[in-house]
């Protein structure tokens, strides 16, 4: 069996696919390429994958349809899209998606490995976990071990960045939390991209905490965001 961490890498540019997947293959990485959609969520489907690497513009499928396939049984293995895309548009619409990332072309490799090292290792943390300690939030209950949302039997599966985003609003619950350093804390970054993508997670959240009426997120204008629970005590 390989032990080696697995990146399922999809791209179509022949000359750009040889050089990443050779670089990342010589930082130790196994690296299952695949130039369209249908193939890659073959080998996902058939494969213990530890990060996906998708281009947008693919043939047969692209990669937001791979995305959102993928998500449907799998809300938890890191996605980050490399594309020459670079749409503040596009970036919102792999946000939604379910993508953890988002980097645009001409990208430098050594950024790419830190960031894929980055949640690797957070994936790698969360596993090691033996004790399963489950938070109650109003009428939610917050698995952040197994990235888990429960309301009256419902299961909200989270995405990594999704479940340590949330994890930071319950530690400081009521407070204001500021953007800065929600930034530097999950995204290493307080690069205004990042900030936009803060921006849809946000929004994401809101959406998964909308049963419960006395949870909210509020928007600090200037300054960040205040996860409010009114929940009686």
């Amino acid at each position: 069996m390989n032990n080696k961490r697995t990146i399922l890498y999809v791209e179509d540019d022949e000359t750009l696919s040889y050089i990443t997947k050779d670089s990342l293959e010589m930082h130790g990485f196994h690296v299952l390429h695949c130039t369209n959609g249908n193939d890659a969520l073959s080998k996902f489907n058939s494969n213990d994958i530890s990060i996906c690497l998708f281009d947008i513009m693919l043939p047969r499928l692209d990669g937001f349809s791979l995305a959102r396939e993928i998500r449907k049984t799998d809300a938890e293995v890191p996605i980050i899209f490399l594309t020459a895309r670079s749409l503040k548009e596009d970036k919102i619409e792999g946000l939604k998606l379910g993508a953890d990332d988002y980097m645009v072309k001409p990208f430098s490799i050594e950024e790419l490995i830190l960031r894929i090292n980055i949640f690797i290792k957070r994936s790698r943390i969360n596993s090691d976990k033996t004790i399963n300690k489950c938070i109650t939030l109003g009428q939610y209950v917050f698995d952040r071990n197994n990235q888990l949302l429960t309301i009256d039997g419902k299961e909200i599966h989270l995405t990594q960045r999704e479940s340590e985003l949330l994890a930071l609003f319950v530690s400081q619950v009521n407070q204001i939390v500021k953007k800065e350093d929600i930034l530097k804390s999950i995204w290493y970054d307080v690069n205004s991209v990042y900030s936009r993508s803060l921006d849809v997670f946000v929004s994401r959240l809101r959406k998964m905490l909308d049963a419960d009426p006395n949870l909210k997120i509020e928007n600090i204008h200037g300054i960040g965001y205040r996860l409010k629970n009114n929940s009686p005590q």
